[in-house]
């Protein structure tokens, strides 16, 4: 995948004509490349799943029997590189939350809740998965500027209640932008938190931009 992100909406046009021409140069090369989310020619495009299911050789089936075209490059799949996909978008966040006193059953109800797709926040995707003697529910905040993470905390604490388990604890894979953590509750412990290597706008800082 290549998405070129933006951190604020002055941005959006400009990370929309980069990827663009990101994607042209790619297509250029010989690589497919499927336009996505924001870019997406076509609504059922707009999802990653869309491609992602079954995998590569799936992909590649889909491409041969021209049940899937790409919108730049070849026809078919690189026989090394496969397809790129390529998308203009606000910065993504990764945030999983810790459930005790939870069965994978109660977590995986919490989990279809809290999607978009059952009525959760919007842009939220979600799945369960054991740890150890807890449960994880890890998601996927797909615009954390518009959605902060408190809110997808506030939604999952209301879900894990009503089946008698509490959020015990979160962690942030990768970067956020600050915007993210707007309203964060203090009490809810973040695992290895450090604003200096996770918050986006403290690494531009430290790297002098």
């Amino acid at each position: 995948m290549a998405p070129v992100v933006w951190l604020e909406e002055t941005q959006r046009e400009e990370a929309r004509l980069q990827a663009l021409g990101a994607a042209e140069g790619i297509g250029a090369l010989g690589v497919p490349v499927f336009l996505y989310g924001a870019l997406a020619t076509d609504p059922e495009r707009a999802e990653r799943a869309f491609f992602r299911r079954g995998g590569l050789p799936e992909l590649r089936r889909r491409m041969e029997a021209g049940e899937l075209v790409p919108d730049l490059g070849p026809a078919t799949a690189h026989p090394t590189a496969g397809a790129t996909l390529v998308t203009a978008r606000p910065p993504l966040a990764a945030f999983n939350l810790e459930l005790e006193g939870a069965s994978l059953e109660d977590a995986r109800s919490v989990a279809a809740r809290l999607r978009e797709s059952g009525g959760g926040p919007p842009g939220v995707r979600a799945i369960a998965l054991p740890l150890r003697d807890r449960m994880q529910i890890s998601t996927n905040v797909h615009d954390p500027i518009a959605v902060p993470l408190a809110q997808v905390v506030a939604r999952t604490a209301e879900l894990a209640a009503e089946v008698g388990s509490r959020l015990v604890a979160a962690e942030i894979i990768g970067l956020v932008p600050r915007a993210a953590l707007h309203g964060f509750p203090r009490e809810l412990p973040i695992t290895g938190f450090d604003p200096a290597t996770v918050v986006i706008e403290e690494r531009l800082n430290a790297l002098g931009h």
